[in-house]
């Protein structure tokens, strides 16, 4: 049973490793061709909640407690505004350097986790965030705009939406913890869809309202695009959920941050950006960090 436990976990993070940063190209792919990030973000969550529909009978209502019920209205909340997020800095910024911008999300989840879920990491497990981080000032310090790294840098908008996304989707990570342990994997999944889808549709109409139609023709337009984006987005977020229900937060997003490298080879192969050798070699020091947790955890 304990091997069956790590080896559906271990699969879930190879996933989420490979579906998050293939998201985002198309997300960027999306954004280069006039697609709004609200827009494409509501999509998203509207094609995964018609896939849930199959899910539907299959959840007791009666049993879920109203805890439950709280930490899915904030789990959407805050999803709702790091995708959105994500897609505004994704627009404007490089991937190659947005991706592994991430790895703070590990520094942000375990402080949360230590206080909400009493999740405390090993000293092992530390020098691997903290590796992680290191590994990003590399990535930072390779940006085509600006002398290097610096505090300018961090001024810049696509940075601060990233980073914006990064303490979002890390508060999440933590509720969604919290919602699977009164729950299950794919129930949070499916709530985490249809509240989105409802979120994004009010927020549609209210900031869209004069523009919805032409993004709906770019939909049709694009259906491909949209499609891979539909199909990785649901991947990455339901393997999230399985790889948190077998590991901690905090180690989980540290794992996560591997997808850097990818991320990486990505902004080259899909959006010729440069300096790759320099931002190779901080997402190499961040996946150093993610081998040390796993091998001293």
């Amino acid at each position: 049973m304990l091997l069956t436990i790590l080896t559906l976990t271990s699969l879930a993070i190879i996933v989420r490793i490979v579906s998050n940063p293939l998201s985002n190209v198309f997300q960027k792919q999306l954004t280069q061709r006039s697609a709004e990030p609200l827009f494409i973000t509501s999509a998203t969550y509207g094609f995964l909640s018609v896939l849930c529909l199959f899910f539907w009978q299959e959840i007791n209502f009666s049993a879920l407690p109203a805890a439950f019920w709280w930490n899915a209205i904030i789990i959407s909340l805050l999803a709702v505004l790091g995708n959105v997020f994500l897609v505004k800095a994704l627009k404007t910024g490089d991937l190659s350097v947005l991706g592994p911008i991430n790895a703070y999300k590990a520094v942000v989840s375990i402080v949360f986790g230590i206080i909400l879920l009493n999740e405390i990491p090993s000293w092992a497990g530390t020098l691997g965030v903290v590796l992680i981080v290191v590994g990003s000032y590399f990535v930072l310090d390779s940006g085509r705009r600006g002398p290097g790294f610096s505090w300018a840098l961090l001024k810049q908008p696509e940075i601060q939406y990233r980073l914006a996304a990064l303490v979002c989707s890390a508060i999440e990570a933590v509720f969604i913890k919290k919602a699977m342990l009164l729950s299950s994997p794919v129930t949070v999944f499916v709530f985490w869809c249809v509240l989105g889808f409802i979120l994004t549709l009010l927020w549609i109409v209210l900031a869209l309202r004069g523009n919805w139609k032409e993004q709906v023709r770019l939909l049709s337009s694009q259906k491909i695009t949209y499609l891979a984006l539909f199909l990785s987005v649901g991947l990455m977020q339901f393997s999230t959920n399985v790889a948190f229900g077998g590991t901690q937060v905090g180690y989980a997003l540290a794992l996560f941050q591997t997808s850097a490298l990818l991320s990486v080879l990505f902004g080259y192969q899909f959006f010729k950006e440069r300096n790759i050798v320099q931002k190779l070699v901080g997402a190499a020091i961040m996946v150093t960090g993610a081998v040390l947790i796993v091998v001293f955890k």
